[in-house]
């Protein structure tokens, strides 16, 4: 019995969206890899498109997306992702422990994009409601 949290983000609003996602509806993201596509009727999106860009497991470790599978494994990183070289050790590798590509059911939260839009105002959909922006207070004047 799969389970998973969506993170959905929008490219158009600049904004990321929370969904969750339970079976009989969450195995279909079973098996699917980094990249693969799938459409929004999952979450009761219609016309929506989404790609998974990546995603974590139940212990926080990221997937990785040149790594076929789906268990863990410690990887020699030299770079992202996964590895981000401090400055001042330019050059430096480090054993580094990732998650394998596949969707299983070890997976937490799943990552993805949108690609295709349909008609549904997102805003409205997920509950979000936007904080109305404050105007400039305006500058003490000395006395």
């Amino acid at each position: 019995m799969a389970e998973f949290k969506l993170v959905i983000g929008d490219s158009k609003t600049k904004r990321a969206f929370k969904a969750e996602l339970k079976s009989p509806d969450a195995d279909q993201l079973l098996g699917k890899k980094i990249g693969d596509v799938f459409r929004g009727e999952l979450i009761g999106l219609t016309g929506f498109e989404f790609q998974i860009t990546g995603g974590t497991d139940k212990a926080g470790f990221a997937m990785y997306k040149n790594l076929d599978g789906i268990g863990r494994r410690r990887l020699l990183l030299k770079g992202p992702p996964s590895y981000h070289v401090p400055k001042k050790f330019k050059g430096k590798q480090e054993k580094k422990t990732v998650r394998a590509n596949t969707i299983g059911t070890d997976v937490v939260q799943v990552n993805c994009k949108i690609t295709k839009w349909g008609e549904t105002d997102l805003m409205k959909h997920f509950n979000v409601i936007e904080k109305p922006k404050e105007a400039a207070a305006p500058a003490a004047q000395p006395a």
